[in-house]
Parts: C-alpha cells; sequence; structure tokens
C-alpha cells in the first residue's frame, strides 16, 4: 500500500509517500481501508518531533471502509470513523491506504456525506463534545465563550453549542471573520486584544457560566477571570503556542470559586476511562447531514499534496478543517 512515512523529524518536506507492506487486523483490532483523513496539529506536533518518539506513519482520525475484522463484528465494506487508540503515536496512523486500529477505536457510521465531508467530523465534533458537556457541563440557556472559534474544533463548538440552545460569545483575531462565525451559530462575536475581558464584562457583569479557551497558556489565566463564580474554564488547544506559564502561582493568579480543566483528546480517546462509545457520533452527523451543522471541510487535497496541506496548517490562515481525499 502506499503510505506517507517521515524518517525523521522536521518541516512538511519530510512526510514522504512510499510503499509500504498492508498491515492485517490480529485480535482485537480491525483494518480499515482510508478514504480521507482529517489534519490536526497534534500531527504538526509528531512531525516535528515535538511530542516525543512517535510512529513513523502519522494520523490520529480516519474515515473509510472495514477492510477485516477478525471478530467478525464488523462486516467488510462497513462505514467507519476511527481515531486514537495510538494512531500516528505508538502504532502506525491513517496516513495511508490502510490502517490497523484497535477495535474499540472504530465506530460503525451511516451517513450520505461523501468521505471528504465526514472526514471534518470526527476528532473536532468528539473533542467539542467533550469539552462542552464533559468538562464544561453546560446547559441550555447558559452563556459560553470560545476562544479560538475559526480553528476546525472552535468550529465544532460553536456549531454544537447554539444547536443545543447555549448562548455563544465568540472570538477572533481579525474583523474579517466576524460575520462567518456568526454564521456558526454564535450570537456575539469579540475581537482578541488587551480589552477582551472588559468588553465581555461589560456584557456580562458577573462573568459567564463557561469559557473553552483554544488559544491555550497565553491567554487561559485571563479567561478564569471572565467566568463567574463556579463557572468553568476548559483548555483544549495552543493556537497561541505552547511556551508554558511563567511563574505560576494559583494563589496570585487563579480566581477563588473557579475551575479549570484540561481536554487532550490524542491522549485519551479509545481508553477505558474515555470510550468513544460516549460520544454520540451517529446523531453528530445526522446533524452534519441535516445542514444544521456547518461542517464541510475548509480545505480538502489529494494524497501526494500532503506537504502542502501542512504547510497551510502551519500557517494558521485556515478557516476551519483540513481533509486530505485518499480515494
Amino acid at each position: 500500500m502506499k503510505a506517507i512515512v517521515r524518517h525523521r523529524f522536521g518541516g512538511p518536506e519530510v512526510l514522504q509517500i512510499e510503499e509500504v507492506p498492508t498491515p492485517r487486523a490480529g485480535p482485537g483490532e480491525v483494518l480499515v481501508r482510508v478514504r480521507a483523513f482529517g489534519l490536526n496539529r497534534a500531527e504538526q506536533y509528531f512531525r516535528m518531533g515535538l511530542w516525543g518518539d512517535v510512529a513513523a506513519i502519522s494520523g490520529i482520525e480516519c474515515v473509510g471502509e472495514v477492510a477485516q475484522d477478525p471478530s467478525h463484528e464488523l462486516q467488510v465494506g462497513q462505514a467507519v470513523i476511527a481515531l486514537m487508540g495510538g494512531m500516528g503515536r505508538s502504532i502506525a496512523g491513517s496516513y495511508a491506504e490502510f490502517v490497523c486500529v484497535p477495535r474499540t477505536s472504530v465506530v460503525a457510521v451511516s451517513s450520505k456525506l461523501s468521505w471528504q465531508d465526514l472526514a471534518s467530523l470526527p476528532e473536532s465534533y468528539a473533542t467539542a463534545w467533550s469539552c462542552l458537556f464533559d468538562n464544561l457541563a453546560i446547559t441550555r440557556g447558559q452563556v459560553l465563550v470560545v476562544r479560538g472559534a475559526t480553528s476546525a474544533l472552535g468550529q465544532a463548538a460553536v456549531n454544537m453549542a447554539s444547536a443545543a440552545g447555549i448562548t455563544v460569545v465568540a472570538t477572533v483575531r481579525t474583523d474579517k471573520r466576524l460575520d462567518f462565525v456568526r454564521s456558526l451559530g454564535a450570537e456575539w462575536v469579540l475581537l482578541e486584544g488587551p480589552d477582551l475581558r472588559a468588553q465581555l464584562l461589560e456584557k456580562f457583569p458577573g462573568g459567564v457560566d463557561a469559557v473553552l479557551d483554544l488559544i491555550g497558556n497565553s491567554t487561559v489565566l485571563d479567561s478564569l477571570h471572565m467566568a463567574r463564580r463556579g463557572g468553568r474554564v476548559c483548555m483544549a488547544g495552543f493556537l497561541g503556542g505552547a511556551d508554558p506559564i511563567e511563574n505560576f502561582n494559583p494563589l496570585v493568579h487563579m480566581p477563588s470559586g473557579r475551575h479549570l480543566s484540561f481536554f487532550a483528546s490524542a491522549f485519551v480517546y479509545g481508553t477505558p476511562e474515555y470510550p468513544l462509545s460516549d460520544i454520540p457520533f451517529q446523531t453528530i452527523i445526522d446533524r452534519a447531514d441535516s445542514g444544521s451543522y456547518r461542517s464541510k471541510p475548509a480545505h480538502v487535497f489529494g494524497f501526494a499534496q500532503i506537504q502542502d496541506a501542512h504547510r497551510l496548517m502551519e500557517s494558521n490562515e485556515l478557516r476551519g478543517k483540513i481533509v486530505i481525499s485518499v480515494a
């Protein structure tokens, strides 16, 4: 089979297409014929060596068809999504024509979406669901701030939250993206900047119920001061860089009575603590099918264009999910 292989860490140029043996599924595994896969920041970090020694074939998610299932729980040709379970880290990932995945990381689905459109959903919408309804425990009628709303995960969170009857305040870096984020369901859209917190607290003097911070270490302390007493902040991204917070002291920097959590989907999905059965994937797909989620990929590249796709991901000029078509 063809696979995108990395023999050293570095820039997008280290990703090369090669012929490698097609894997076979063993006990507890499923072989998936990959039709399309989404790109994720985790794969950029894998490629650069920032997350240590990882598999030579990257990719933490894909959509495709069952090619082999020794347990016979899934039928050959059945449409599935697959994500995490060590893909791209401890085992070869989805940057290939076939991938061997733990059975616990494969979910059978039914959809009228194209493979490319379907591939925009798994990681982004699963992570958004966990952040919103697990970490943040947000409910209808509450107010949510999404910082980094034009990212793939941010768009998924805005879509999902607004559809659930949650008032969404989204933040963006430039005023060119205001109308786009409003179209996703955000009631208010604010520009990131030094006066962001003041603008927000002018609208919500007591603070908001929850903040989903995808910018990361550079903004998370500010996000804590946006939350009301008893409010929650979940950090689930590093769009602003991953440099650590210097001289962090909870006594000084954290307001009393606020809850801070972190969610790292690449490390937990498919484990006993975070089974994929927790995620309502079919409901998510049905809503994308119906158009209630605006979930189409922002960019679709061919398999041979993987280097260009990674360059675009690094540029920080994205307006959503990058998908690679394999079929």
